[in-house]
């Protein structure tokens, strides 16, 4: 046969093997039990193949319909996974939002409960990955992301750039070894990050530091934990913002000296283009730019007051950032 077959009788053949009765699959779909098996033979005319089988007043399945089976059962699960999606898309439901765990931990969450408390109806389900998603086969409706804004099939919408700098315990300005410029650096202990090897190195380069052998390294696997580490005095990390903001803005961190660095890369709310427009998602990606907009004014006078500092335009239409 060409093309797909009845799916009336697809349905009909799921329920009758699920419950190897035409009945009670006759009762599930609410038709009678003679329209099941008119269903099943002109499902059989179609495949050319027999799909049941009756022993002694039962009803069994053929090798055939035993490995057909699963396919028209996924298709089925499918189908209703792609149907509760449409329906929460209407603008209330479940917006299911993959982020990075330093970015969910440092920015997204402390805000989140201002978008819950704007929008009850919409409940936000938060996982953490760094990994890309698969917008079509996984059930995720929202990503925040940190790239060059372009991916294909994708809307981005940009939020903010990142800069990187040194961060340290406040007390370390006045310690034993005091922090006064980069050269200081070799006297105390960089805190590195798995993911970004060549982070310090970069920094020292444009600091004009380049090769400066620090007295002692440890790395992590999260930017969190060696910031937590830098908290408690253990060292110098490579500050990133927005991520080190709330704790410079609270004291726990300081920056000793710059330069703050811009980066080829910045945060964007990513979602499909045929999604773009559902009500729920353009609520969370509204909220998302008005938070992203709030921040990054709070954050324009302390740029100001550092001499070292370094602006950032938004990014041109590849998401490339550009310094003033």
């Amino acid at each position: 046969m060409s093309g797909l077959p009845s799916l009336n009788g697809l349905r009909a053949f799921e329920a009758a093997a699920r419950h190897l009765s035409f009945t009670r699959a006759a009762l599930e779909l609410h038709v009678t039990q003679a329209a099941v098996s008119h269903q099943i033979v002109r499902l059989e005319q179609q495949l050319g193949l027999r799909l049941f089988v009756r022993r002694n007043r039962t009803l069994a399945l053929t090798n055939e319909a035993q490995a057909y089976l699963p396919a028209v059962q996924e298709a089925f699960a499918g189908l209703r996974r792609a149907t509760l999606r449409l329906n929460q898309g209407k603008g209330s439901g479940i917006l299911t939002v993959t982020c990075m765990t330093s970015f969910a931990a440092a920015w997204l969450v402390p805000r989140l409960g201002t978008f819950q408390e704007r929008h009850p109806e919409i409940e936000v389900r938060l996982t953490t990955s760094f990994t890309k998603v698969d917008f079509r086969r996984e059930d995720v409706d929202m990503g925040i992301r940190l790239g060059e804004g372009v991916w294909d099939g994708l809307r981005a919408d940009w939020l903010m750039g990142e800069e990187i700098f040194p961060v340290c315990a406040p007390s370390l300005l006045a310690g034993a070894e005091p922090l006064r410029g980069p050269a200081d650096l070799a006297r105390h202990t960089l805190l590195h990050i798995a993911q970004w090897p060549r982070g310090w190195a970069d920094w020292l380069a444009a600091a004009g530091a380049p090769g400066l052998e620090a007295a002692r390294n440890q790395r992590f696997d999260l930017h969190l934990t060696a910031f937590q580490m830098a908290m408690q005095g253990g060292g110098v990390a490579l500050g990133v913002s927005p991520l080190v903001d709330a704790d410079m803005a609270a004291g726990r961190l300081v920056m000793p000296f710059g330069p703050r660095l811009p980066v080829n890369y910045a945060y964007y709310a990513v979602v499909p283009e045929e999604n773009a427009d559902q009500p729920k998602i353009r609520a969370f990606r509204d909220w998302l730019l008005e938070e992203a907009a709030a921040g990054a004014a709070l954050a324009d006078p302390a740029l100001a007051d550092n001499g070292s500092a370094m602006r950032l335009k938004r990014p041109d239409g590849r998401g490339n950032m550009t310094g003033e």
